[in-house]
């Protein structure tokens, strides 16, 4: 990659104006119908356009509501998650009465609120090798704001491999990232200064039909995997839970999302393709990298086989979970999965006899364990077993994990359980016989209710973690 940004060739727009608008929808993007490369012939790709959003989250949240603004026709939403409290800080489409609430749910009804004009497809799942291809199939253009790089290599992979280019954003703490990625992109004939393109709408693949062509008709874009071809090791990028996002920068990123998406659909102006923009929000700054397909790696045509493959790619561990027939039969101590549910998590914490009750550790941050205490927990934040990663831990984490009971099983929880995962699979890198709660303390809290766990620390309060 390099920081210059070279003229870059202009994609074809994606999508053929559908019906005549109504007088209604005039009135409506009246502001859209008088700008350049967008007009009335637009808005009407827009309304015919079908744009798919993963993630109805801190980058979905403006993405969703500037695309419905916008009048695009059809958006789906890949969100299998709920609304929690601490996703109103960011996630701009939600509001308090959505606690709890699926956020597919919330967001198609703040949609509908925005723009009564957009029909908006559920799609309540956790994307995977098994329906990522019926999934992204269909639409037009696909937004990528997931927030783990399982999912992202996975929506890479299937846009690359049904030819539909993704915008593709990414946020942490004051920094923010987003690029066009599209395997096989189709461009047209040079652009005249008005903005609008010209030249028809080419078929999925094919090459370049003017001067502004990359060259020749088999000429490939670069993709995700083109510009992080290896994902960084368990731990070494933590998450915005750990490492905390400011809220404001993603309407900044998300927007810019919004904007490349409709760039594609209409063809106006020189979308990001070929191109990395990061923003810097402490300094109020913006970086161009150029990307370019690796000429070396064989083009994507198919998915990576088994429901974890994707999982295992980026080295984190199976979703294994005990009892998987459905039973709440005790998973047996001696072979404790990497994770487990939390009624599982419940019945190893709980005293029985001829074994000693598991070891709960919370490695969550201390405000959030003063918000949401787990009785009986040990509190270690995250960070402190991580350090010093990628590579050998650092003393502070040698300390902690050497702290960790080797007689028992320890049972690691955290908000939803990505942290608590990946300490889980440090603990068992030295040998600890931990497990994660899938599902995190909300999954937890209740099933404690109702089985209560032998005291690994003292009742009254969640212990703090060792001086450091």
């Amino acid at each position: 990659m390099s920081t210059s940004a070279p003229h870059a060739a202009r994609p074809a727009p994606l999508v053929e104006p559908g019906r005549e608008l109504t007088t209604a929808e005039l009135e409506r993007y009246a502001r859209h119908l008088s700008l350049p490369g967008v007009g009335p012939e637009g808005q009407r790709r827009l309304a015919a356009a079908r744009v798919l959003v993963v993630g109805a989250g801190g980058l979905g949240s403006p993405a969703l509501l500037y695309l419905a603004a916008a009048g695009v026709g059809t958006i789906g939403i890949v969100d299998d998650d709920v609304v929690d409290t601490s996703n109103l800080q960011r996630q701009v489409i939600h509001g308090g009465p959505d606690v709890g609430r699926r956020k597919v749910d919330s967001a198609r009804e703040t949609i509908a609120d925005v723009n009564p004009h957009v029909r908006v497809v559920e799609h309540t799942v956790r994307l995977d090798a098994g329906n990522a291809l019926d999934v992204l199939r269909g639409y037009d253009v696909v937004l990528d704001g997931a927030d783990n790089f399982p999912t992202r290599y996975l929506v890479s992979d299937a846009a690359e491999v049904l030819g539909l280019p993704v915008v593709w954003g990414s946020i942490y703490r004051f920094q923010g990232q987003v690029s066009v990625f599209w395997g096989r992109p189709r461009y047209v004939s040079p652009v005249p200064d008005d903005g609008a393109p010209t030249g028809g709408r080419l078929p999925v693949g094919a090459g370049p039909a003017g001067a502004t062509g990359p060259g020749d008709a088999d000429a490939r874009g670069a993709t995700y995997r083109d510009v992080f071809p290896v994902p960084p090791p368990p731990g070494a990028a933590p998450d915005c839970a750990t490492g905390g996002v400011l809220g404001a920068m993603c309407g900044t990123v998300g927007s810019v999302m919004a904007t490349e998406a409709i760039k594609l659909v209409t063809g106006a102006g020189t979308t990001l393709l070929g191109r990395l923009a990061v923003y810097d929000a402490l300094d109020l700054t913006w970086r161009q990298l150029t990307v370019r397909p690796d000429p070396t790696r064989a083009p994507v045509t198919a998915l990576l086989a088994g429901d974890d493959a994707y999982a295992a790619f980026c080295g984190l561990a199976p979703a294994v979970r005990a009892g998987g027939s459905g039973e709440h039969a005790a998973p047996d101590p001696a072979d404790v999965p990497v994770e487990v549910s939390a009624h599982e998590a419940a019945t190893l914490l709980a005293p029985a006899e001829g074994r000693r009750p598991a070891y709960l550790l919370d490695v969550r941050e201390d405000w959030e364990a003063q918000v949401r205490p787990v009785p009986g927990a040990r509190l270690v934040p995250s960070g402190t077993f991580l350090g010093g990663l990628p590579g050998a831990p650092d003393d502070a984490a040698r300390a902690a994990l050497a702290e960790l009971p080797t007689d028992r099983p320890v049972v690691v929880v955290c908000a939803m359980g990505a942290r608590s995962a990946r300490v889980a699979d440090v603990a068992c890198a030295v040998g600890v016989d931990a497990c994660s709660v899938v599902g995190g303390v909300p999954a937890l809290l209740p099933e404690l209710a109702t089985t209560p766990p032998s005291a690994t620390t003292p009742p009254s309060a969640t212990t703090p973690p060792p001086a450091r």
